[in-house]
């Protein structure tokens, strides 16, 4: 394959000698969309498990300390973990307040799993003028907290809500108390989409500096969002800049224009060979979350999408006709109309007939579909495709083959007569 396909696109030095680990937000920051609906359990569980599949090593359960229902669930799920001996590790979001960190500590007693404390707190300016918070006020909560949770064990991330649009010096300052306070990594927040690639790489470099100076052994998540369409390209930013972990969630569902879509991301780790767990089960987690959610999965929706391996256009289909022909070489239908294998997301290429197909494309369904393809049939049928502005339906296309057997029969037999 490397003989077919020249690769322009760059690798970072060292990149494939890192692990990628994701923590997948689906089940809190992504129900916080005002347009989704919050799954049953039952629907949480499966969720769960098909995450376990996919390979993805942290979920974020919810956040208990909001109400009883999100107590209960993230107990359930906990217990699901624990049951089933699954290798996914919980956590659960918290404000910087001891109030919201005790119900976690509560059900990690209860289980006996240990629950990661994602902690926030808002550190840019437009939140401390609109909170009326002065700096020392975020340094006392910040501290409170994470001594709080880390004194009963538990692993803390901190978390800085508008990271990206805070001014250094104040995260110097919050960083250093976390990080002294027992923390064990720091998450920057794209709290409302606005990083750039180069700005994700900047502030992930920046708080390496801090804790290298503090406590080498942190960590860096990265959060983004897309309001600005970026979140997948931030991801992937981030994580070449040197960040540890990276949050997801399904569909990309969350606050207004949702957060980086975990299968987008899980595809390009996967191409660039940065994933070894196979993406088989992105089609059961897609469509569960489709489902439970109640958010539509657009046609063109990279590798999940409808449309995603499937062509209509005469001169696509002739092409990868001609490859499905090659038996000696069959990733070659993955190949020529198709950045992304098919095969990976357990699918296949598609061939449709239109208005813009050819013969061809008439002749291989045909065959698909059990028909045997007679010149005489394949000109009736594109006779129809070509009279319509759309893909035929296969009613339509039966409909047709029907129509010239019976106009074919009816003409028989009146030269018989």
């Amino acid at each position: 394959m490397d003989q077919l396909i020249f690769d322009w696109n760059p690798q970072a030095p060292g990149a494939r000698h890192r692990s990628v680990t994701i923590l997948d937000e689906s089940l809190r920051d992504g129900i916080q969309s005002p347009s989704v609906v919050d799954p049953s359990i039952e629907d949480k569980i499966q969720f769960l498990h098909l995450m376990e599949q996919l390979g993805v090593q942290h979920i974020t359960l919810g956040f208990p300390g909001a109400s009883q229902r999100a107590y209960e669930d993230v107990t359930r799920l906990t217990r699901e973990i624990v049951d089933r001996g699954l290798k996914i590790r919980p956590a659960c979001a918290a404000r910087t307040v001891i109030r919201d960190i005790e119900p976690i500590l509560s059900i990690s007693a209860e289980t006996g799993v240990q629950i990661e404390v994602m902690t926030f707190i808002g550190s840019s300016p437009v939140r401390a003028l609109i909170e009326d918070w002065h700096e020392d006020i975020l340094l006392q909560r910040t501290g409170e907290a994470i001594q709080f949770a880390s004194a009963a064990g538990t692993p803390v991330t901190y978390v800085t809500e508008d990271t990206t649009r805070s001014r250094p010096e104040t995260l110097e300052r919050l960083f250093t108390v976390a990080l002294e306070k027992g923390a064990k990594g720091l998450c920057l927040c794209d709290t409302v989409g606005h990083a750039t690639p180069e700005g994700a790489a900047n502030l992930v470099a920046f708080a390496r500096r801090i804790i290298d100076r503090v406590n080498p052994s942190a960590l860096i998540d990265w959060h983004g969002h897309n309001d600005r369409g970026l979140a997948l390209h931030n991801a992937l930013a981030a994580y070449q800049a040197g960040a540890d972990r990276i949050h997801t969630t399904v569909l990309g569902v969350g606050e207004r224009c949702g957060n980086t879509p975990l299968e987008q991301l899980l595809i390009n780790l996967k191409l660039q060979k940065l994933w070894s767990p196979e993406l088989l089960p992105l089609r059961s987690l897609v469509d569960l979350a489709s489902r439970a959610m109640q958010v539509p999965l657009p046609v063109n929706y990279p590798g999940l999408g409808r449309d995603a391996f499937r062509t209509a256009s005469g001169i696509h289909a002739a092409a990868i006709i001609k490859a499905s022909g090659r038996a000696d070489q069959a990733h070659l239908v993955d190949l020529v109309y198709s950045g992304v294998p098919a095969a990976m997301l357990g699918r296949e290429q598609e061939i449709e007939i239109s208005h813009m197909s050819g013969a061809s494309n008439v002749i291989f369904w045909l065959k698909r579909n059990g028909y045997i393809p007679k010149p005489e049939v394949v000109s009736a049928v594109l006779c129809l495709a070509k009279s319509m502005n759309r893909v035929l339906t296969h009613a339509e296309i039966v409909g047709a083959m029907e129509l010239y057997h019976e106009e074919h029969e009816a003409e028989t037999m009146a030269l018989q007569t």
